[in-house]
């Protein structure tokens, strides 16, 4: 039979006159498909329109619209930038109406419908994705990139998910993507430039299809699907997508994956990170935990939605509603998760296709199969002929007579023949799947807990005393309680987010950003359960949820300068020297916030977060001297001489902090010749200076109501604490040179000038720089990083194994070995990995030794960092709830919380025994 013939089936006009004036338009029909098109532009508003515009193009297209559907998927694939925006909607209108009369006819099968919907769909993603990309390359927004790496989008690929991965597009589908990019593809001092450029072209490539224009959109764009959308750009690294499947994937990400294929860009890139995401996917053993979760998330979507109750037919959601289309879906991606670890021929994307592969490996029956399939298209026909009327994203039956008879019309068949099939096949399938999907009695336990334990003392706590609050409390509250219960142990996420909310002075703020956007709550959940830090600053700043919502929260780390220049910025608007203390300390507790958070959810490494911590410091400082310095000015003059210089030591120095870390700082000081100061009270220079010092560890230290900026550690200055808080520069290098202990010259090739006068910054990084430059004996230090080595195992010992800085073999050793390769070598390496190199180097450590020692700081940095984002106090790892547990095991990239400690326990006594080893050989050649 030929095409023609087949589309001779003509849906019954609705509107016969509405119907004929589009056909008008339409020169040379024959007979039998001038009726198809006056048939479905009667009944479709939006398919009249359709013929209207392109009736000049039909006749042709209807003598082989196989042909035509692919001529425009190829010219939408091939499209110009210039232009792109008429040639793809053209092209979307043409593919819509085409496919339209296939599918009315019966002359298409859904699947080749689907098929011609989704091909389009990838055609114009990589048009789109491709002009995105040239644009960044030809304003050199991509390091290093040209016009040769367009048609790969630079290594940027864009994953289908959903319907459209599975080639199953309906006709008004939004389109779900994920945007990733391969780092490996860029230095790494150019990694935070190629991140901007690529979100940008993804910027371009969802405005270039979804922007309403006079000609309409191509695909309206949802990209919520990538990892953690609350705090993660639109387009993020595959390495950092990896980290957070592997660590805070959920089942209903696994299941979103078994979809997943490459639509656009650099094809094989995505295929590696598929491939290399497939143990997350597809668990070796059979997952029959995948039930639970999947009902659970059936659970949350009906409540969410309200489509809970029996099945009546006015309105009924064809999709999600009891017996729909995710009902089938749920079953068949569960069964696939099941067994799909085992089993790679289940490794299948559509759903027709799946069901019958589960059928074939017998984990289905024959006729259960059968049958869904039989539904599953029926259905999606449906959904298909409710979009084609007005290009809605609906999915629901009509709640009107006319309504009903359109539909009718457009499935032709009788408008009681519609109701009765319809009622039958969503009650079929609801009764397929239920049994399947029965909550367990494990599942009611928790819902009770989460309904009733709590909810009488949450209503006494601060945060919900106000009417208001409650109103707000009780919109979220299904939601949240929802989340609460699909964690791994919802009992002690519950106890964790009670003491948040006990802690929380108001609600209404939060309540209200959870209300508007309840992709935060997975956020509040998370930092609730993980990090006490994190949660007390967030029950005292709830209002911190607003740059996370306006996108700031996403940008690059703008480095020490851009946060300088960024806290000027803030504090130009505030005129009085407390005000503009208050405005930093809030400041600053928000961007060491966003630190954590990003290290807490894997959007940056360990190392990442010590180098912002420090970043941070270093702007604040920078900042807040020069106004300490004017405040001081007003009563007492300017600072005599040539001013003072603030140095940073130890971890300040080396450039590398933690979320708990104290400031060490040393001030020194020039007078020259002056004697005092000039002021309304003058003060002679040396207490002038010590009255300096004071005042800035008072601006950073003073807990006000918004908390302290930091606690600052003097003890590093000359003579320790019996020497005064400022140096002047000619003592500093009197006592350097004829006074110091070795130790103190060991804190020095950390040393860093921080802020202050150019000429006095230049002259003491000289000076250190001339003083670690003097030649030393090799055994002398050794035997001194020995004897030190005693007295701070005598004077503290470690916590548990979980105290990673001090104890045998761990980081304050590592570092003491650093330090003296450092001093060894005759130049300051404030990182540790360059002073172990320079140990090497110096023969303190063999090159093995030195390998091995700097792994190790590595490992412990990670571990300690990762303690203190937990908690302010020694890290107790038995505490640890599941969240906590699972932030630890991802950052120290272990598996299980028995393998991280016997690492620890091994690694502790190895990297004792390499360093006793190499200083116990020197203190006997020193003796």
């Amino acid at each position: 039979m030929s095409f023609t013939s087949q589309m001779t089936r003509c849906p019954r006009a609705h509107d016969a006159q509405r119907g004929q004036d589009a056909v008008q338009h339409v020169p040379e029909l024959d007979a039998a498909l001038a009726s198809l098109v006056e048939g479905a532009a009667g009944s479709s508003p939006y398919l009249a329109g359709l013929v209207a515009k392109e009736a000049a193009w039909l006749p042709a297209a209807l003598d082989d619209p196989l042909k035509a559907v692919q001529m425009e998927i190829q010219g939408a694939s091939e499209a110009p930038s210039e232009g792109l925006n008429t040639a793809l909607r053209q092209g979307k209108r043409r593919i819509a109406l085409l496919t339209a009369l296939a599918d009315l006819s019966g002359a298409w099968p859904l699947a080749q419908v689907t098929a011609a919907l989704t091909g389009f769909a990838d055609a114009s993603c990589q048009a789109a994705l491709r002009a995105g990309v040239a644009q960044q390359i030809k304003r050199g927004k991509l390091p290093g990139k040209t016009e040769e790496d367009i048609p790969d989008a630079a290594g940027m690929c864009v994953l289908a998910m959903g319907k459209m991965g599975a080639g199953e597009l309906n006709y008004s589908s939004d389109i779900d993507l994920i945007c990733l990019f391969d780092e490996t593809r860029f230095d790494s001092s150019d990694f935070h430039d190629a991140r901007a450029g690529f979100v940008r072209a993804t910027r371009s490539m969802t405005g270039t299809l979804s922007e309403m224009t006079g000609q309409g959109y191509v695909f309206r764009t949802d990209l919520r699907l990538r990892p953690d959308p609350a705090v993660t750009p639109v387009c993020i690294a595959m390495e950092a997508a990896e980290r957070y499947y592997e660590s805070l994937g959920r089942t209903w990400e696994r299941a979103a994956y078994i979809k997943a294929r490459v639509a656009a860009g650099d094809f094989a890139a995505g295929q590696r990170f598929l491939k290399d995401l497939s143990p997350f996917v597809w668990r070796r053993h059979l997952d029959f935990a995948a039930i639970q979760d999947a009902h659970d998330m059936r659970l949350a979507i009906r409540e969410h939605k309200g489509l809970g109750g029996a099945i009546t037919l006015p309105g009924h959601n064809m999709k999600l509603g009891r017996g729909g289309i995710r009902e089938i879906e749920f079953f068949t991606q569960t069964q696939q998760l099941i067994a799909g670890g085992r089993d790679p021929d289940l490794r299948t994307r559509g759903t027709v296709e799946s069901l019958r592969g589960l059928a074939e490996k017998g984990w289905v029956p024959d006729h259960m199969a059968t049958a869904l399939i039989e539904h599953y298209t029926a259905h999606r026909t449906v959904e298909h002929r409710l979009q084609m009327v007005q290009d809605a994203q609906t999915h629901s039956l009509p709640q009107s007579d006319e309504g009903f008879d359109r539909l009718a019309c457009l499935m032709d068949v009788d408008r009681a023949e519609l109701e009765q099939e319809l009622h039958h096949r969503l009650s079929i399938v609801h009764e397929m799947t239920e049994g399947f999907f029965a909550p367990s009695q494990r599942a009611e336990e928790k819902q009770t807990l989460l309904d009733s334990e709590m909810l009488t003392r949450w209503l006494t706590y601060p945060a919900l005393r106000s009417e208001r609050s409650r109103e707000l409390f009780r919109r979220v509250r299904p939601d949240l309680l929802s989340r609460l219960a699909q964690s791994s142990k919802p009992q002690e996420a519950l106890l964790a987010f009670d003491g948040f909310l006990a802690r929380l002075p108001a609600g209404v703020q939060l309540f209200s950003l959870l209300d508007a956007n309840p992709q935060l709550t997975d956020l509040l959940i998370d930092i609730t359960g993980t990090s006490t830090e994190l949660a007390q600053y967030l029950s005292r700043n709830a209002g911190v949820f607003d740059a996370v919502i306006g996108g700031d929260f996403f940008t690059d780390w703008p480095g020490q300068e851009g946060l300088a220049a960024l806290l000027m910025q803030r504090l130009k608007v505030e005129t009085d020297y407390e005000t503009q203390l208050d405005a930093t300390r809030r400041w600053t507790k928000e961007w060491h916030f966003r630190i954590g958070v990003h290290h807490l959810r894997g959007l940056i490494t360990a190392q990442d977060a010590a180098v912002q911590y420090a970043d941070l410091a270093r702007a604040v400082l920078n900042v807040i001297w020069p106004l300490v310095i004017a405040q001081f000015s007003k009563r007492h003059g300017p600072p005599p001489g040539r001013g003072a210089v603030v140095l940073g030591m130890g971890s300040l120095g080396a450039g590398r902090l933690n979320a708990g870390s104290d400031l060490d700082l040393i001030v020194v000081y020039d007078p020259l010749d002056a004697e005092a100061s000039e002021g309304e009270k003058p003060l002679s220079t040396r207490p002038y200076y010590a009255r300096l010092t004071q005042a800035l560890i008072t601006a950073l230290t003073a807990p006000m109501a918004q908390g302290r900026l930091y606690e600052v550690d003097m003890r590093l200055r000359p003579s320790g604490n019996q020497g005064p808080v400022a140096t002047s520069w000619a003592s500093f290098q009197s006592y350097q040179k004829q006074e110091a202990w070795v130790w103190e010259h060991l804190a020095l090739t950390r040393a860093q000038v921080i802020t202050g006068p150019k000429a006095l910054k230049a002259d003491v990084s000289a000076f250190v720089a001339e003083l670690l430059g003097q030649e030393r004996a090799l055994a002398e230090i050794a035997a001194e990083v020995g004897q030190m080595r005693e007295r701070i195992r005598a004077a503290k010992a470690p916590t548990s194994l979980w105290e990673a800085k001090i104890g045998p073999g761990r980081l304050q050793e590592i570092e003491l070995m650093a330090q003296a390769g450092s001093l060894l070598g005759g130049k300051q390496e404030p990182h540790a990995d360059d002073g172990l190199r320079a140990a090497v180097a110096i023969g303190l450590l063999d090159a093995a030794s030195g390998n091995e020692l700097a792994g190790f700081h590595a490992f412990y940095s990670k571990l300690h960092l990762a303690a203190r984002l937990l908690s302010d106090k020694p890290l107790d790892a038995s505490s640890l709830g599941p969240a906590g547990r699972s932030f630890l095991l991802r950052a120290m990239e272990e598996s299980s919380m028995e393998a991280l400690q016997e690492r620890l326990t091994s690694s502790y006594t190895r990297s004792d025994a390499l360093i006793s080893d190499a200083l116990a050989g020197y203190e006997k050649a020193a003796s």
